[in-house]
């Protein structure tokens, strides 16, 4: 007896499983995952069931590595025919040539590499270049460095590293102490030289504009003072005009 009614609680204990919802059909990869656009790598806020047609804007740089935006063109909210969902890195040519230091002051320069955020992506390497010599490299792996000028000019380079590979590159040429003042004084008195040059352009402009307007003015007096003279001349010569012709109809009306 004592069996049976353990046999019937155990039987009203296991009805409410049997009851429960069935387990999940086994997930095959479908449509329930996210889709990937090109890159490899997820865009949040997109519909997986719609065709994703993806576009590609205009990279930010020209050389080395930059971003670029990833558009949307089908399946957009509204009636927007593109939207922007996400950003993706882009590479131009690796030799970005010779870069300006982002300061310098008689005594020191400060260098960059050439990186987008977060800089600790990247490694970068620091060279000092001699012609017709192996680079030698520096002990300086940071993205911004700062040197002092010495007695000569030096060539610097940085190269930027990913993936085991090199990215970006770029140079910077740092002028001595003396050959930055010689450069300073050349710039100096190239733009005086100009300044003088333009100065004496304007002053020749203008004395030939007053000795123009002077004249202009005395041939005007002069004319308004000899005004009768000049009525007299003029009549005179029109008088003599007319006899002139009169003559001149005479003699063909004698002639006829």
């Amino acid at each position: 007896m004592a069996g049976g009614a353990a046999l019937l609680l155990l039987l009203l204990l296991l009805l409410p499983l049997a009851a429960a919802e069935p387990p999940f059909a086994e997930d095959d990869g479908g449509s329930e995952a996210a889709e990937e656009p090109r890159g490899g790598r997820p865009l949040p806020g997109l519909n997986a069931l719609e065709s994703m047609e993806l576009e590609f804007g205009v990279c930010t740089v020209t050389c080395g590595i930059g971003i670029r935006e990833v558009l949307l063109t089908n399946g957009c909210p509204g009636s927007e025919t593109k939207c922007i969902v996400g950003v993706e890195e882009c590479h131009g040519p690796v030799d970005c040539g010779l870069g300006r230091p982002i300061s310098e002051n008689s005594a020191s320069v400060v260098m960059t590499c050439i990186y987008i955020p977060p800089e600790n992506r990247f490694k970068y390497v620091w060279k000092i270049l001699t012609p017709n010599q192996p680079a030698h490299i520096l002990p300086n792996d940071s993205a911004v460095m700062e040197v002092r000028r010495d007695t000569h000019p030096i060539t610097y380079q940085c190269e930027t590293q990913g993936n085991d590979s090199v990215i970006a590159s770029v140079k910077y040429t740092v002028n001595a102490t003396t050959e930055l003042q010689t450069n300073q004084s050349k710039r100096i008195d190239t733009g005086q030289s100009r300044k003088k040059r333009a100065d004496a352009i304007l002053v020749f402009c203008l004395v030939t504009g007053i000795i123009f307007t002077v004249g202009v003015i005395f041939a005007i007096i002069f004319i308004i003072l000899h005004w009768a003279i000049f009525k007299t001349v003029l009549g005179s010569k029109n008088g003599q005009d007319g006899e002139e012709e009169k003559l001149t109809n005479k003699s063909s009306q004698g002639s006829m």
